[in-house]
């Protein structure tokens, strides 16, 4: 038989998002419960069969009410069932915006457990690597050296800084991606300024 034991620290990782999970349905109200379940139910496939049963049901019924001269319910072009059609999907954009937000809580727990996961195992590279260059300096079997790229990544990165720097980049993004410079003419006769962007001609070649 094959050795099914996990290693402790992917046993403990797994119960970790376990308990993330668990404690999130626990914290939901009743009406959240109610909701998610009613989300599932609509979110099946058998659920467009129902509804398109329903819906040919309605036309049918009314259309042969009006051919047999009886009293419609609803009758051609079908008002009240364009109604209720409108109101259920108002229904529905709430309650899947009602999940969604579900979603996004706890997709935010998920995400600070991985960035924090990250910069605990980013600190752990950087002590082995550390380690490893004091333990090549004290061999005296080595030529010793000096390792800059080594010296860098033993240092514990910052988040900080990390987060310092991607606004940075963020924001030197932003400003390449903003139009050119627009070259101000003016026109002969000294009324409105045309622009190098206004006229095809005014361009530089």
């Amino acid at each position: 038989m094959a050795d099914t034991d996990v290693p402790t620290h992917l046993e403990e990782t797994l119960q970790t998002i376990a308990r993330l999970r668990a404690e999130h349905h626990h914290a939901a109200t009743p009406l959240q419960r109610a909701v998610d379940r009613l989300t599932a139910l609509l979110s099946r496939p058998r659920f467009i069969g129902v509804l398109t049963v329903i819906v040919t049901g309605w036309i049918a019924v009314n259309l042969l009410a009006a051919m047999s001269g009886h009293r419609t319910l609803d009758p051609p072009p079908f008002s009240l069932l364009g109604g209720m059609v409108s109101l259920m999907s108002l229904y529905m954009v709430v309650l899947i915006l009602i999940t969604q937000r579900r979603e996004d809580q706890i997709a935010e727990h998920r995400e600070q457990l991985i960035l924090e996961l990250m910069i605990l195992s980013e600190q752990k590279t950087a002590k082995v690597i550390q380690l490893l260059e004091e333990s090549r300096s004290d061999n005296p079997l080595i030529r010793n050296r000096v390792d800059q790229e080594a010296d860098h990544m033993a240092r514990p990165v910052d988040p900080s800084s990390v987060l310092d720097t991607i606004k940075n980049v963020q924001a030197g993004s932003a400003r390449i991606s903003v139009p050119a410079d627009r070259t101000e003419v003016p026109r002969s006769g000294g009324g409105d300024v045309r622009t190098a962007t206004d006229d095809p001609g005014l361009k530089q070649p």
